[in-house]
């Protein structure tokens, strides 16, 4: 018989966008003595609430959140960065005897904590501002294809218009004088410390999730999207940005197409009906990734709650 895993417990709440996650999370953290770490790109950002549905006042007070508004929207926030403050929360909640509850949807940053990255250089402040500066007179499809010189197979996976990553990657081969490609075949430098229970909560009907995330976008703009991202708007970092929608913040989906609608772009039924479709092409993405995820539970939150539930109790009776 197998010797018992003796590490300590960790809850891994995955899903794609409105699933539900958010509320498990507060329900099961309130039921057996833990606390939630954020697992999402867009909660790490000040004054993104309304569009990213970051927890309310109610959820957050009730039950202790991490990684929540730890940036401003005009300063990057990387996977490798993230590994690192979660893993820092997550020793922390267990120092405290408490259950670490991870939940979210960005699948890179689960990657980053659970499994560890490649080591490579960090973010190198001149750097990222020579390269910016470049791109500003060359453009980014520019640097693209000098990265598609240098590292094809990372250009291949990153689009041209995808300035956060062109940056990366060049920065990478700049600083260290080798491809992310080749960094990447280093083993990773991190071990999560804890047994994880791995749950997926998704609608077995896509039909129902796509209009769960009509209603949710609907709630959005009744609730003041549009007033939020004039508030963005109006911070000086931002108004002095030269590509502001090249930021990870506001590329989250809603507040792009919200933008571009103040901008004139469209009218208010094209910024429901774009700000509607960029979520469902996030949910797919969110599902092609968690379908890859080893080891993970798949719940119908419509049909399965007591299932989870059991599931949930019987990881953390021993620790109860």
């Amino acid at each position: 018989m197998a010797a018992e895993d003796p590490r300590p417990l960790a809850i891994a709440l995955m899903g794609p966008t409105a699933s539900g996650k958010t509320a498990l999370a507060v329900e099961w953290a309130g039921r057996f003595g833990g606390e939630v770490v954020s697992v999402d790109s867009a909660l790490v950002y000040r004054g993104l609430d309304i569009g990213a549905a970051k927890p309310t006042a109610a959820e957050r007070g009730g039950v202790r959140h991490h990684l929540i508004d730890i940036r401003d929207p005009w300063q990057p926030y990387s996977a490798a960065e993230f590994a690192v403050d979660a893993l820092a929360a997550v020793e922390d909640i267990l120092g405290r005897d408490r259950l670490p509850v991870l939940a979210g949807g960005t699948g890179l940053y689960f990657h980053a904590l659970l499994r560890g990255l490649s080591p490579m250089p960090p973010a190198n402040a001149d750097m990222r501002a020579s390269l910016e500066a470049e791109a500003a007179g060359r453009g980014w499809a520019a640097l693209h294809a000098e990265l598609a010189d240098i590292d094809p197979a990372t250009a291949a996976r990153i689009h041209a218009t995808d300035a956060q990553r062109i940056q990366r990657a060049l920065e990478v081969w700049r600083l260290s004088g080798r491809t992310i490609s080749d960094w990447r075949r280093e083993p990773p430098v991190q071990t999560f410390p804890c047994r994880v229970l791995k749950l997926v909560v998704a609608p077995s009907d896509r039909a129902v999730l796509h209009e769960r995330i009509a209603q949710r976008f609907d709630t959005m703009l009744a609730t003041g999207l549009l007033d939020e991202v004039r508030a963005l708007r109006a911070r000086p970092e931002l108004l002095a940005h030269p590509r502001p929608l090249d930021l990870p913040a506001l590329r989250a989906v809603g507040y792009r197409q919200a933008w571009e609608y103040l901008d004139g772009a469209f009218d208010e039924t094209t910024l429901r009906e774009r700000g509607i479709h960029a979520t469902r092409q996030l949910a797919k993405r969110q599902l092609t990734w968690l379908r890859s995820e080893p080891g993970a539970q798949w719940f119908d939150p419509a049909f399965d709650r007591e299932r989870m539930a059991a599931t949930v109790h019987a990881f953390v009776a021993g620790r109860l």
